[in-house]
Protein backbone atom coordinates (compact mmCIF):
# COMPACT_ATOMS: atom_id res chain seq x y z
CA UNK A 1 0.00 0.00 0.00
CA UNK A 2 1.25 3.40 -0.81
CA UNK A 3 0.47 6.20 1.10
CA UNK A 4 -2.23 7.51 -1.44
CA UNK A 5 -3.79 4.91 -0.54
CA UNK A 6 -4.35 5.83 2.99
CA UNK A 7 -7.38 7.62 4.26
CA UNK A 8 -6.46 11.88 3.82
CA UNK A 9 -7.83 13.99 6.49
CA UNK A 10 -10.98 16.45 5.42
CA UNK A 11 -10.15 19.02 3.90
CA UNK A 12 -10.55 22.23 6.03
CA UNK A 13 -10.96 25.48 4.46
CA UNK A 14 -12.55 27.34 7.06
CA UNK A 15 -11.68 26.45 10.79
CA UNK A 16 -12.93 28.09 13.90
CA UNK A 17 -12.86 26.59 17.59
CA UNK A 18 -15.82 23.94 17.65
CA UNK A 19 -16.38 23.42 13.67
CA UNK A 20 -15.00 23.60 10.66
CA UNK A 21 -16.31 23.89 7.20
CA UNK A 22 -15.27 22.31 3.83
CA UNK A 23 -15.95 21.85 0.49
CA UNK A 24 -18.73 19.59 -0.67
CA UNK A 25 -18.20 16.60 -3.55
CA UNK A 26 -20.15 13.78 -5.24
CA UNK A 27 -18.31 11.54 -2.03
CA UNK A 28 -21.52 13.63 -0.16
CA UNK A 29 -24.03 12.91 -2.57
CA UNK A 30 -25.88 10.10 0.04
CA UNK A 31 -25.32 12.36 2.90
CA UNK A 32 -26.81 15.59 1.45
CA UNK A 33 -29.42 13.94 0.30
CA UNK A 34 -30.51 12.10 3.76
CA UNK A 35 -30.40 15.80 4.95
CA UNK A 36 -33.48 16.57 2.92
CA UNK A 37 -35.93 14.11 4.27
CA UNK A 38 -35.06 15.22 7.62
CA UNK A 39 -38.59 16.33 8.64
CA UNK A 40 -37.84 19.49 11.02
CA UNK A 41 -34.94 20.32 8.64
CA UNK A 42 -37.65 20.72 5.98
CA UNK A 43 -39.86 22.85 7.97
CA UNK A 44 -36.95 24.70 9.43
CA UNK A 45 -36.08 25.72 5.35
CA UNK A 46 -39.23 25.43 3.87
CA UNK A 47 -38.26 22.57 1.85
CA UNK A 48 -41.69 21.37 0.03
CA UNK A 49 -40.05 19.51 -2.90
CA UNK A 50 -38.45 15.86 -3.32
CA UNK A 51 -35.16 15.34 -4.65
CA UNK A 52 -33.80 11.87 -5.77
CA UNK A 53 -29.59 10.81 -6.00
CA UNK A 54 -28.86 11.99 -9.28
CA UNK A 55 -30.58 15.35 -8.94
CA UNK A 56 -28.42 15.97 -5.56
CA UNK A 57 -25.34 14.40 -7.60
CA UNK A 58 -26.77 16.74 -10.17
CA UNK A 59 -26.80 19.70 -8.02
CA UNK A 60 -23.18 19.18 -6.28
CA UNK A 61 -21.40 19.44 -9.35
CA UNK A 62 -23.53 22.67 -10.28
CA UNK A 63 -22.67 24.31 -6.84
CA UNK A 64 -18.85 23.14 -7.49
CA UNK A 65 -18.66 24.99 -11.13
CA UNK A 66 -21.16 27.95 -9.67
CA UNK A 67 -18.47 31.07 -9.65
CA UNK A 68 -21.35 33.14 -7.99
CA UNK A 69 -21.21 31.29 -4.81
CA UNK A 70 -19.46 28.81 -2.01
CA UNK A 71 -21.29 26.03 -0.71
CA UNK A 72 -19.42 24.03 2.24
CA UNK A 73 -20.08 21.54 4.63
CA UNK A 74 -20.14 22.33 8.06
CA UNK A 75 -17.68 19.73 10.51
CA UNK A 76 -17.35 18.89 14.11
CA UNK A 77 -13.51 19.79 14.52
CA UNK A 78 -13.72 16.58 17.29
CA UNK A 79 -14.71 14.17 14.91
CA UNK A 80 -15.28 15.39 11.30
CA UNK A 81 -18.74 14.27 11.76
CA UNK A 82 -20.99 16.89 9.38
CA UNK A 83 -23.45 18.24 11.14
CA UNK A 84 -24.87 20.81 8.46
CA UNK A 85 -24.41 22.73 5.17
CA UNK A 86 -23.36 26.71 4.96
CA UNK A 87 -23.68 29.21 1.34
CA UNK A 88 -22.71 31.87 0.57
CA UNK A 89 -24.99 32.91 -2.86
CA UNK A 90 -25.74 34.99 -5.63
CA UNK A 91 -22.59 37.02 -5.10
CA UNK A 92 -22.89 40.19 -7.37
CA UNK A 93 -19.58 41.74 -8.11
CA UNK A 94 -20.96 44.81 -9.11
CA UNK A 95 -23.08 45.73 -5.73
CA UNK A 96 -20.52 43.34 -3.62
CA UNK A 97 -23.67 41.84 -2.14
CA UNK A 98 -24.68 38.36 -1.44
CA UNK A 99 -26.94 36.08 0.08
CA UNK A 100 -26.37 33.23 3.23
CA UNK A 101 -28.16 30.67 4.29
CA UNK A 102 -27.38 27.84 6.83
CA UNK A 103 -28.73 24.88 8.22
CA UNK A 104 -27.43 22.42 11.24
CA UNK A 105 -29.23 19.29 10.66
CA UNK A 106 -29.76 17.44 13.49
CA UNK A 107 -31.16 19.02 17.26
CA UNK A 108 -28.98 17.75 19.02
CA UNK A 109 -26.43 19.80 17.00
CA UNK A 110 -28.54 23.02 17.33
CA UNK A 111 -28.32 25.41 20.51
CA UNK A 112 -24.34 24.52 21.33
CA UNK A 113 -23.46 27.77 19.13
CA UNK A 114 -22.21 25.38 16.14
CA UNK A 115 -24.02 27.15 13.53
CA UNK A 116 -23.33 31.06 14.98
CA UNK A 117 -19.62 30.59 14.30
CA UNK A 118 -19.95 28.66 10.90
CA UNK A 119 -21.97 31.82 10.21
CA UNK A 120 -19.24 34.06 11.57
CA UNK A 121 -16.27 31.79 9.70
CA UNK A 122 -18.45 32.15 6.41
CA UNK A 123 -18.75 36.36 6.70
CA UNK A 124 -15.44 36.58 7.51
CA UNK A 125 -14.53 35.00 4.21
CA UNK A 126 -17.42 37.07 2.46
CA UNK A 127 -16.42 40.93 3.42
CA UNK A 128 -12.92 39.75 3.78
CA UNK A 129 -11.91 37.87 0.84
CA UNK A 130 -14.53 38.19 -1.24
CA UNK A 131 -14.51 41.66 -0.24
CA UNK A 132 -18.87 41.97 -0.19
CA UNK A 133 -20.43 45.22 1.45
CA UNK A 134 -23.37 43.89 2.36
CA UNK A 135 -24.91 39.78 3.12
CA UNK A 136 -28.59 39.22 3.52
CA UNK A 137 -30.83 36.38 4.47
CA UNK A 138 -34.18 35.18 5.03
CA UNK A 139 -35.80 33.33 7.94
CA UNK A 140 -39.02 31.98 8.11
CA UNK A 141 -41.02 33.74 10.85
CA UNK A 142 -41.92 30.32 12.64
CA UNK A 143 -38.12 30.10 13.21
CA UNK A 144 -37.67 32.24 16.42
CA UNK A 145 -34.44 29.89 17.57
CA UNK A 146 -32.46 31.10 14.07
CA UNK A 147 -34.07 34.48 14.32
CA UNK A 148 -32.47 34.87 17.87
CA UNK A 149 -28.84 33.35 16.43
CA UNK A 150 -28.43 36.13 13.47
CA UNK A 151 -29.05 38.83 15.51
CA UNK A 152 -26.50 37.82 18.11
CA UNK A 153 -24.12 37.32 15.35
CA UNK A 154 -25.34 40.60 14.52
CA UNK A 155 -27.76 40.39 11.40
CA UNK A 156 -30.35 43.21 11.63
CA UNK A 157 -34.14 43.14 10.61
CA UNK A 158 -34.79 45.30 6.96
CA UNK A 159 -38.40 43.84 6.65
CA UNK A 160 -41.19 41.67 6.47
CA UNK A 161 -42.19 39.55 3.11
CA UNK A 162 -45.97 38.46 4.25
CA UNK A 163 -47.07 35.48 3.01
CA UNK A 164 -44.10 34.50 1.25
CA UNK A 165 -44.45 30.69 2.10
CA UNK A 166 -47.18 28.13 1.80
CA UNK A 167 -46.45 25.35 3.88
CA UNK A 168 -48.13 22.90 5.90
CA UNK A 169 -51.39 24.16 5.07
CA UNK A 170 -50.46 27.89 5.83
CA UNK A 171 -48.69 31.05 4.86
CA UNK A 172 -45.89 32.06 6.65
CA UNK A 173 -43.98 35.83 6.32
CA UNK A 174 -40.56 35.56 5.72
CA UNK A 175 -38.02 38.40 7.30
CA UNK A 176 -35.23 39.61 5.51
CA UNK A 177 -32.46 40.49 7.26
CA UNK A 178 -28.49 41.98 6.54
CA UNK A 179 -25.71 42.85 7.55
CA UNK A 180 -23.10 45.51 6.17
CA UNK A 181 -18.83 45.50 5.92
CA UNK A 182 -18.43 48.04 8.49
CA UNK A 183 -20.82 46.77 11.12
CA UNK A 184 -18.73 43.18 10.49
CA UNK A 185 -16.23 45.01 11.15
CA UNK A 186 -16.76 47.19 13.77
CA UNK A 187 -18.18 44.15 15.76
CA UNK A 188 -15.38 41.55 14.89
CA UNK A 189 -12.54 43.08 14.32
CA UNK A 190 -12.04 45.90 17.10
CA UNK A 191 -8.19 46.56 17.87
CA UNK A 192 -7.34 44.34 20.71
Amino acid sequence: MNHLDQALPPVRLLEGEQVYLRPISLEDTELYFRTLFDPETRRLTGTARSFNREFIAGYIERKSQDQSGLLLLIALRENDNVIGDIALQDMDALSRSANIRIAINDAEHQGKGYGSEALRLMLDYGFGICNLHRIELNVYAYNERAQRCYENVGFRQEGVQRDVLFYNHQYHDSILMSMLEDEYRERYLKPQ
